[in-house]
């Protein structure tokens, strides 16, 4: 249970981080770079306990590299959805009144920029946090979080900048996105999670013959 309360508590903050700084018309480099760094900062926090997942295309992507068993990949998808949506209240609360405008993203662009940044997220993660060449680094946080910080700089004009079907949920709570856009992230992030896996393993054949972590 402990590491599914991590994965709540990481992606509660990624959110609310999210939420705080885009609202009230955040731009320029405060959001981009305060929700990377809140991200590394969780990862580094909890990356001992949960692996720091906090994103549900990450944790497939995880699960089909053979580094998450099959039985804690339902649960670190709920959790961390709770937190997503818990944060996104909490930040309606902390920023009632603030004026809100979803994003009314083109669907293709707005899918492909999903898809390319979600695969280059988990692409990494796979690489820094689960490859065997990189055992035991300290620079997998910084790594993931910046990841995210260029993707927000790169596309988040285009389709939001999710990358992370809870991060989609929330900020669709904060209506910051329109529900009936949630499918482009949905299918896009998770379509790019599948992606990641299938290069980390065709790219690294030696980690393909791992046995599945048991934890």
């Amino acid at each position: 249970m402990n590491k599914y309360v991590v994965e709540f508590i990481g992606t509660f903050f990624l959110v609310l981080t999210i939420g705080c700084t885009v609202l009230n018309g955040g731009s320029g480099v405060i959001p981009p770079l305060a929700i990377g760094s809140a991200l590394m900062v969780m990862i580094f926090a909890g990356g001992h306990i949960s692996g720091g997942h906090y994103n549900p295309a990450v944790t497939l992507g995880v699960w089909l590299r053979g580094k998450c068993e099959a039985k804690d990949v339902a649960p670190y998808m709920i959790f961390q959805t709770i937190g997503a949506v818990l944060a996104a209240f909490v930040v309606n609360f902390l920023k009632a009144g603030a004026a809100v405008a979803p994003l009314q993203p083109a669907t293709v662009p707005a899918f492909l920029a999903e898809f390319l940044f979600t695969f280059a997220l988990v692409y990494v993660v796979l690489n820094v946090a689960t490859a065997r060449d990189t055992s035991g680094n300290s620079f997998y946080g910084l790594a993931i979080g910046f990841t995210v910080l260029v993707g927000a700089f790169s596309v988040g004009n285009i389709s939001g900048g999710a990358f992370n079907p809870a991060v989609a949920a929330g900020i669709s709570v904060m209506g910051l996105s329109s529900w009936p856009n949630i499918w482009i992230y949905l299918v896009a992030d998770f379509a790019g999670a599948v992606g990641a896996a299938g290069a980390f393993l065709t790219l690294n054949p030696a980690d393909r013959e791992e046995v599945p972590r048991q934890d």
